[in-house]
């Protein structure tokens, strides 16, 4: 994944990826609450929602704790 240097986009791609980890969450809960649930899915969309949460963290680093909205 590059990212991009412009602080600007730096944030809008920031807020996408946390729009996606809710999003992620929600559906994790609506699948567990479901049962019986694909456990393959379930265990894919929390690896997914993982490595966005890791991914977030980097661009926040990245960003600084001036420019985090």
């Amino acid at each position: 994944m590059t990212l991009p240097d412009d602080p600007q986009a730096l944030q809008a791609l920031l807020d996408e990826m946390k729009i996606e980890h809710r999003d992620l969450d929600a559906s994790i809960t609506r699948l567990e609450e479901n049962p019986p649930h694909d456990e393959l899915l379930l265990r894919r969309l929390k690896k997914r929602k993982l490595l966005l949460k890791d991914r977030i963290a980097a661009v926040e680093r990245m960003l600084g704790p001036d420019l985090i909205a």
